[in-house]
This record gives structure tokens, sequence and C-alpha cells, in this order.
């Protein structure tokens, strides 16, 4: 499952997995997210908070992540990761071949000071 936290005011959104991400997980988050960009062009930041990554449920999974991904990525100025993770650690040096936006890793317990930078760009 994927919780989230909408920040609208400040156009952030935080993401928390919990457990193995399904296909169902994205499709509810562009619920929240395609309103917002729709209206004002962008998100300012995504913090993507988790200790350790979960993993997916199922290929189907992956896949509506990557899709996820591709759809969102031009309407993403900045991306903390937020973990302890090895796997998500390395998540800024991958993203830079796929995505747009800025990706930063900060360790798990610094979520004010990823705010903090994820709202540095917020008008």
């Amino acid at each position: 499952m994927l919780h989230h936290q909408f920040l609208s005011d400040r156009g952030i959104l935080i993401i928390t997995p919990e457990g193995a991400l399904t296909k169902e997980d994205f499709a509810r988050l562009a619920l929240v997210v395609d309103p917002y960009i729709a209206a004002h062009g962008k998100l300012n930041g995504l913090m993507i908070e988790a200790e350790s990554f979960p993993g997916w449920s199922e290929f189907a999974a992956l896949v509506a992540h990557f899709h996820f991904v591709k759809d969102h990525q031009r309407h993403i100025e900045k991306v903390a990761a937020v973990t302890d993770s090895a796997f998500l650690a390395i998540l800024p040096r991958i993203a830079e071949h796929f995505v747009q936006a800025e990706v930063r890793h900060f360790t798990f317990g610094d979520r004010q000071r990823a705010l903090d930078w994820l709202g540095a760009s917020a008008h």
C-alpha cells in the first residue's frame, strides 16, 4: 500500500510505501496528483519516505510504477528520497537518466531537511 499526504498549499506530495506496491496504488495516486497538475502545471516536490523499499506485489505493479513515472516526471520539479534503503539511496543516480526533476537523497529521519529543500522552489 502507498500512503500519501498532499501539502497542496506548497505543491508537495509525500508518499510512504507500506508493504509491497500494487498497480492500484499508482491509479489512486494519479487521482490525487493529476487534478493538481492540471490546475497548477506542476508539483513543486515529491517526497518518497521509506525506511526500506518494500518492492512490488507483482509485475503489473512494477509496470504501473514505470508508467506513473513516465506520465508525471515532466511535471515534478524536485524529488527527495528520504530513506536508509540502499536501493532507494541510489535513486538520484539512476533517475538523472530518466527524469527531468532534480533528485536528492536524504537519510531516513531527515524529513524536515528534505521538506525544506523541496519547498525552496515553491512560489
